[in-house]
């Protein structure tokens, strides 16, 4: 037995040998049929008659039928350049737009602070006049109202008095 690493040794090789040449070659010819379906007998060149098992002929595969596109699919074709193309442009306008963008926020941002302060000055700025006059108007008197509410029950009307004083 030789080695792995060995080359196996020569073989021999066996070619069919022909029983008889003839120079003229008979065509094949279909013998009658047999009992059996598949079986069927056929008439060589050199006159013998082989019986065999006959092999149906394969059937072509059926050819799907061709259904055309339906028409969500053609609106979903045409439609996905142009809404890719718009979100392109909306990205590069933005990217144009953000240094005036993030100015205007700033701009915003300074205009509210802007109001807060003024609305608040402006209430400081009247408590302070208001003190400094004497309460609004300079009476020196201050209007102290008192309610009397009264109610029995839980659903009971209710009665009250609205007292100035």
């Amino acid at each position: 037995m030789p080695y792995p690493e060995q080359p196996p040794g020569p073989t021999a090789v066996h070619y069919p040998v022909p029983l008889h040449h003839s120079a003229v070659s008979a065509p094949l010819a279909a013998a009658p049929p047999t009992g059996l379906p598949a079986v069927q007998s056929i008439q060589l060149p050199d006159g013998r008659i082989i019986t065999g098992y006959a092999l149906a002929p394969a059937l072509p595969a059926p050819v799907p039928a061709v259904r055309p596109v339906p028409a969500w699919a053609k609106t979903t074709a045409l439609l996905a350049p142009t809404v890719g193309g718009g979100v392109a442009a909306a990205g590069i306008g933005l990217s144009y737009a953000a240094p005036g963008l993030i100015a205007m926020s700033h701009a915003l941002w300074s205009a509210a602070a802007l109001i807060v302060a003024a609305v608040t000055a402006v209430t400081v700025l009247i408590r302070t006049a208001r003190r400094a006059t004497g309460n609004g108007g300079g009476s020196g008197s201050t209007t102290h109202i008192t309610q009397n509410i009264t109610a029995t029950g839980l659903f009971g009307r209710a009665n009250g008095t609205i007292n100035h004083h």
